[in-house]
């Protein structure tokens, strides 16, 4: 595959609708329903996707459950094989899909290369498999017994991923998926369909067998045959609270394991004590990069004591130097992913205005360096936001930081404990003691000292807790590896050594 075969195959016309990947090539499937695919940074449709019937995700599966059986018997020396050849054609190549998400999602590049960088992490990680699925065996553990354990593949597995992070989010899960024996089926977003089709190439190119990772487009009706499917073993889901939840409850009644990864409202709280410099330069950071559409966004920041006013006022100052405009200028934030979305983002700023929040600095007046047309909002920031507000009860996924004021450590602790998310949070501070504290108290799943955006490296586990979090198995890490693999433990006793023929040949993996 040339650079130009996968530019040309991940884009299409308009009137061409972005395809499926069954069987190591596209497929059109019945092509009865489709869906606007836009530039966000010039409001015009890019293309149409092709959304799934039951019949189309019943192929995807049926290729899947049929390459299963030589996947799984693949040594683990040519899975991770064609992983390191994946990875190394992803970092020649990470420009290419790094500008396939900008103009779908419209994230700015820097920021959609490093979505990219994040994501090989995890197939970096995947790469090292044969360590990780290794068993335990206690020899003679009665006379003559030897007792082991071994880790075995699932099947098909299902992956469902958000428009937020097109390429990184599905790569938190089919590296692990692949590497440890498994069959992939990837539903995308519809938003954004088009980097799943250049990662399916990749991984073809790579050398992956056809069957084995395998890509529907569509919408609810692709979500629930595959959820609902009896081929299906697994599902891994990244989105949004109540779909998220409706993902656990339908997947786990038809018996299958899931990690679903929900939404978030994440708190930063900022002590007296703290480097008040630092602190705005990580506000605005982890409020306004890639315009607030991370699960892991900093929304809500809590000022504790007098410290209030003067970190306002840094916040701002550093907001009025940041250029709002199309991802592939020079620009440090693009547009949102839909206008339904901009204007659903820009509605909660209404709200909070209405509300009483004093609005410092207000993005829905932002002039972009980019098409009028385009889905603009700018970075906002909203003073004296108090509880009961739903620009703060509700996760709004844009570009929008409020400030709450709390008197205490304690009472800041409280209003981040008391919220019924729990997927990221951050303390800034320079009291290590107080640091300690909030690590060990907080009731949240990731956790960041002077850190931000606390998102894990790939050795340990995505994941937050309450609200954030439904299932028991985090991304990534060692919580994927359990979740792609179920052991079995073997008790063994042999009367007679068995020996092999003469071969003084080196030996080697295969």
């Amino acid at each position: 595959m040339t650079t130009t075969d996968t530019t040309t195959a991940a884009s299409t016309t308009a009137s061409t609708p972005v395809s499926h990947w069954v069987n190591g090539q596209p497929y059109a499937g019945n092509a009865e329903r489709s869906a606007e695919v836009f530039n966000p940074a010039t409001g015009q449709v890019s293309s149409r996707v092709a959304l799934a019937g039951a019949e189309d995700v019943e192929h995807a599966v049926a290729a899947a459950t049929a390459a299963f059986p030589a996947w799984r018997d693949t040594s683990l020396a040519k899975r991770t094989a064609i992983l390191f050849t994946f990875r190394e054609l992803l970092n020649a190549r990470k420009h290419e899909l790094a500008e396939i998400i900008t103009a779908e999602h419209g994230k700015v590049l820097s920021d959609a290369l490093g979505e990219i960088t994040r994501g090989q992490e995890v197939v970096e990680f995947a790469c090292g498999i044969a360590d990780l699925v290794k068993g335990g065996m206690t020899e003679n553990a009665s006379t003559n017994v030897d007792v082991y354990s071994v880790n075995h593949p699932l099947g098909p597995v299902a992956i469902i991923s958000p428009f937020n992070f097109p390429a990184m989010v599905p790569m938190w899960f089919f590296p692990l998926a692949l590497a440890t024996g498994n069959t992939v089926v990837l539903k995308p977003s519809e938003k954004d369909p088009s980097a799943s089709l250049w990662l399916a190439e990749l991984l073809g190119e790579a050398g992956l067998p056809d069957g084995v990772f395998n890509v529907v487009q569509g919408d609810k009706v692709a979500v629930d045959s595959l959820l609902t499917h009896s081929d299906i073993k697994a599902v891994s889901f990244v989105g949004s609270t109540p779909i998220a939840r409706y993902v656990y409850e339908t997947a786990t009644a038809a018996g299958k394991r899931v990690q679903a990864l929900g939404g978030a409202k994440n708190h930063m709280l900022v002590l007296p004590d703290a480097d008040l410099d630092l602190a705005a330069d990580a506000a605005v950071n982890a409020g306004f990069g890639s315009a607030g559409e991370r699960c892991m966004a900093i929304s809500a920041l809590v000022a504790v004591g007098p410290v209030g006013d003067e970190l306002v006022a840094k916040i701002t100052e550093r907001m009025n130097n940041l250029t709002v405009g199309d991802g592939r200028r020079n620009c440090d934030m693009g547009p949102l992913v839909t206008k339904d979305h901009r204007d659903k983002v820009a509605s909660y700023i209404d709200a909070g205005e209405r509300d009483g929040a004093v609005v410092v600095a207000d993005g829905r007046t932002v002039t972009p360096n980019g098409d009028e047309a385009g889905f603009w909002l700018g970075p906002t920031l909203l003073d004296q936001v108090t509880p009961g507000m739903s620009v703060y009860t509700d996760e709004i996924f844009g570009p929008v930081l409020s400030v709450l004021r709390a008197d205490t450590y304690e009472e800041g602790l409280e209003l981040i404990n008391s919220n019924p998310y729990g997927n990221g949070t951050a303390i800034f501070t320079n009291d290590g003691g107080a640091a300690r504290r909030f690590r060990d108290e907080v009731q949240v799943g990731m956790v960041g000292v002077n850190v931000p955006i606390p998102v894990p490296v790939a050795y340990y586990s995505f994941g937050g807790w309450k609200s954030s979090l439904f299932g028991d198995a985090h991304a990534y890490g060692h919580h994927g590896v359990s979740f792609y693999t179920r052991t079995k433990v073997v008790t063994e006793r042999w009367l007679d050594p068995s020996h092999g023929g003469i071969n003084l040949g080196f030996p080697q993996n295969d």
